[in-house]
């Protein structure tokens, strides 16, 4: 498993001196499968949102080769029933997001509370802060070529409002590798 580890970080796309706080994303899915993101304060806490994103894996793998990437999930704005409730809950703990890859509507995107598995793969991914690789698959459900692939970076995240959020990742000094946004947005 490839790792990529760097004490430097660029300064990312130009934002206009906005700054934000930097949280660990990874993106994770078997081969054949779904992409999930998990967002995490570091990489050793547990997972404070995981979203299934509308993408296949290979999809997602094709996607990053071309060198950028914007993943928009959007949701709606609650109707306001009158005491001020519609909108006290937070902008990640929204239940469906419809998601956009590159200006295409993809499907949806759905947050679900982390699994036995999810919570296995981000244990093994504990000591990686930065880096992309494969690891074994459950050969039970996933078969014999059930690889995991995932992609583990630190993202600058900048809260916009309550109803929106970016994930810019962060690329060590040097580095031209791909460039990924994901934009969450209440609309």
């Amino acid at each position: 498993m490839p790792i990529l580890l760097s004490s430097g970080f660029s300064d990312g796309p130009n934002r206009g001196g906005v700054s934000g706080t930097r949280v660990t994303g990874t993106l994770f899915g078997y081969r054949k499968g779904r992409v999930s993101l998990s967002i995490q304060e570091t990489p050793k806490c547990l997972p404070s949102a995981v979203v299934e994103l509308a993408m296949q894996t290979s999809v997602l793998q094709k996607e990053l080769g071309s060198g950028m990437l914007r993943i928009a999930l959007e949701c709606e704005k609650r109707a306001d029933n009158g005491d001020g409730s519609s909108n006290k809950m937070k902008l990640l703990d929204e239940p469906l997001w419809t998601m956009y890859c590159n200006g295409k509507k993809t499907g949806y995107g759905v947050k679900r509370e982390a699994t036995a598995e999810d919570l296995q793969v981000m244990e093994l991914l504990k000591p990686v802060s930065m880096g992309a690789g494969v690891l074994p698959g459950n050969a039970e459900t996933e078969g014999v070529e059930g690889e995991l692939a995932y992609m583990r970076a630190f993202f600058e995240r900048v809260v916009g409002s309550k109803d929106s959020e970016t994930f810019y990742m962060l690329s060590p000094e040097g580095n031209n590798g791909p460039e990924l946004t994901i934009f969450f947005v209440r609309v």
